[in-house]
């Protein structure tokens, strides 16, 4: 797959990533409530991306043991990733991650966001904060000239400066002309290592950070990743394009 989308490339991309953008800041949260179960709100989230002419790209994408079954990635408290919609119904207190992928016309939007249900703890707030900030702060750094390295190294140091982990067996990379493209962006390494940032590159960066430790394990299912310790998991992400020789954030609204 090209490491470089042309302008019209990312205006597609883009048109992509706002169906989840407006599903994140508008049609999901009234629903997002306890007593709501995850396979739920997937429905909803299905309904309106098939709504807007698009395709849920989760769907059918191959695992270990099969396709995943839903068009929304769903993970609740310590689930990291990849949590499978079900029965689990939302508690006051939780912290919920969905993260959601769209395909339309031929192109690819990935963003991830976890949302406090009701009132939350205060170490799960501090999460939050810290996850979302450190994707900001990721984001700084995809500057042409720089490399994938100054990402991982400026998220890591600010998460761990904050006293939480990053994790290291998932990671942020190439989006646009299908779900995961070439490179990975780790969210933890070295300054000045890795591909150098250019112009027209579009990848997502998305880090997942733990309360505990940054070990996870995967459950029975083949899919739900939690943490080994069993402590609360954030997770954040925006697919983001380079322009001008800045980022360009694709998945959030104009």
């Amino acid at each position: 797959m090209r490491l470089i989308k042309t302008l019209d490339e990312i205006k597609g991309i883009k048109k992509a990533n706002q169906i989840i953008a407006k599903i994140y800041e508008d049609i999901i949260p009234p629903y997002l409530k306890p007593g709501v179960t995850t396979r739920e709100i997937d429905r909803i989230i299905e309904e309106y991306i098939r709504k807007c002419g698009a395709r849920p790209a989760c769907i059918g994408v191959e695992g270990i043991y099969g396709p995943f079954p839903s068009a929304t990635c769903i993970s609740v408290n310590e689930e990291v990733v990849h949590g499978i919609p079900g029965d689990r119904v939302i508690k006051e207190g939780d912290i919920v991650s969905l993260d959601i992928v769209t395909e339309l016309d031929g192109f690819y939007g990935d963003s991830a966001k976890t949302f406090a249900i009701g009132e939350i703890d205060e170490e799960s707030k501090k999460l939050l904060e810290i996850t979302e900030k450190s994707r900001e702060i990721g984001i700084e750094k995809a500057v042409v000239g720089n490399r994938l390295g100054d990402i991982g190294h400026a998220i890591q140091h600010f998460v761990e400066k904050n006293d939480f982990s990053v994790v290291r067996d998932f990671a942020g990379h190439g989006v646009g002309l299908a779900l995961h493209e070439d490179p990975m962006v780790p969210n933890f390494g070295r300054a000045g290592r890795g591909l150098k940032i250019e112009n027209g590159m579009v990848f997502a960066i998305e880090p997942m950070v733990n309360v505990g430790t940054y070990k996870v394990a995967i459950l029975p299912d083949g899919w739900t990743v939690v943490t080994r310790d069993g402590k609360r998991s954030a997770h954040f992400e925006h697919s983001i394009a380079i322009v001008d020789g800045k980022a360009v954030v694709l998945s959030q609204l104009d």
